[in-house]
């Protein structure tokens, strides 16, 4: 069973190239969002998670859904 570190690096990583799917940097990420990019670039890396509704935030802004995310995630997209 993976580390729960793990699990944040994995969901980071599949954050971040659905953000750069969407065309968008983590400032602009941030700025749509209502966060500071700091935020997302923590999660981004795995150092942190998040809440649900932060997630959702995530995904509505880089136009993506749950499925998608986890195609990402079990894909181990970069």
């Amino acid at each position: 069973m993976p580390a729960l570190g793990d699990d944040y690096v994995e969901l980071g990583r599949a954050l971040r190239a659905l953000r750069r799917r969407a065309g968008l940097t983590q400032v602009q990420a941030a700025e749509a969002i209502g966060i500071r990019s700091t935020f997302v670039s923590q999660v981004e890396r795995g150092e942190r998670g998040t809440r649900w509704h932060m997630l959702l935030a995530f995904l509505g802004t880089y136009h993506a859904d749950l499925t998608t995310l986890q195609r990402y995630i079990e894909r181990g997209e970069p």
